[in-house]
């Protein structure tokens, strides 16, 4: 078309995806709902607590030139913190999950920034850096916003197993009331082993979901060494990523049932001498 100065104008025109997507969020949310009922409107509740902390809190400042690792730290623990106490209740399982996400959290975040800096990733391997740089963000720190997305990414999958061997730990206990917290421990990390191994394959299959056309290309590039392969930045990012995020993983299995099992005892301890019988 031309415009009133006689230049041409383009247009560029796609699909109209909004209706359908809207669609598949109702249907979503109301697969939640009919299941889990309450509680699952309390987990809708919190993911949409989740998204306001991101797109209003975590984005904006990051933006804003603040270091994307501590604002990333801070908003997850305000997720955490919230989503769970909503979901869950305010409860000692709910806290002993909260104390066995954020000490594996700390761990993903030391382990994210050790190897991100032993494998000297820049954090502008992925075309949305680029983007980011061509539309003036260039002073935007790349390699914390590769951290902050490596904490995010384990928070999702971290607050799952938290609260589950938090509710294993308490339904053993509840069963016998006399063991010890080496014994809870123990028949908790029994369920906790078969969770690991679920909980990880899921999460590798999930970056490689989201990275399978990258494989694709370089499956199709057989003249390079699979070496040089696992050595370029952006293969080496979605390694680094995903084996970062399963050993913090991993380690919050024994962590919260360590943490559970202890405080379970406590708390039986209490009720006893309340009850005036002598521990």
């Amino acid at each position: 078309n031309l415009d009133n100065d006689g230049q041409e104008t383009f247009y560029i025109t796609d699909y109209v995806r909004t209706g359908k997507i809207y669609l598949l969020s109702f249907l979503f949310a109301l697969a939640v709902i009919l299941i889990g009922r309450w509680h699952g409107f309390k987990a809708l509740v919190g993911l949409a607590v989740s998204f306001v902390v991101l797109l209003q809190f975590i984005v904006p400042r990051i933006l804003a030139g603040s270091n994307p690792l501590f604002i990333s730290i801070s908003g997850a623990l305000v997720i955490l913190a919230i989503t769970l106490y909503l979901v869950n209740g305010f409860n000692s399982k709910t806290t002993v999950a909260v104390l066995g996400t954020i000490l594996s959290l700390l761990l993903t975040g030391v382990l994210a920034i050790i190897f991100t800096k032993l494998t000297r990733l820049t954090g502008f391997a992925e075309e949305e850096a680029a983007y980011l740089v061509t539309t003036g963000q260039n002073l935007l720190n790349m390699k914390g916003i590769l951290l902050a997305g490596m904490i995010i990414g384990a928070l999702g999958v971290l607050d799952d197993i938290t609260i589950s061997q938090a509710s294993v730990a308490e339904q053993i206990y509840g069963a016998n009331q006399n063991l010890t917290w080496q014994e809870i421990y123990k028949r908790s990390m029994k369920v906790g082993v078969d969770h690991v191994s679920s909980i990880v394959n899921t999460l590798v299959l999930a970056y490689a979901g989201a990275s399978l056309p990258l494989f694709l290309l370089f499956s199709v590039n057989t003249t390079l060494p699979a070496s040089q392969i696992i050595n370029s930045e952006i293969v080496a990012t979605e390694i680094v990523r995903t084996l970062v995020g399963s050993i913090g993983l991993v380690a919050a299995v024994p962590l919260t049932t360590i943490i559970a099992s202890c405080a379970l005892k406590r708390k039986f301890i209490k009720i006893k001498n309340r009850e005036g019988v002598e521990i």
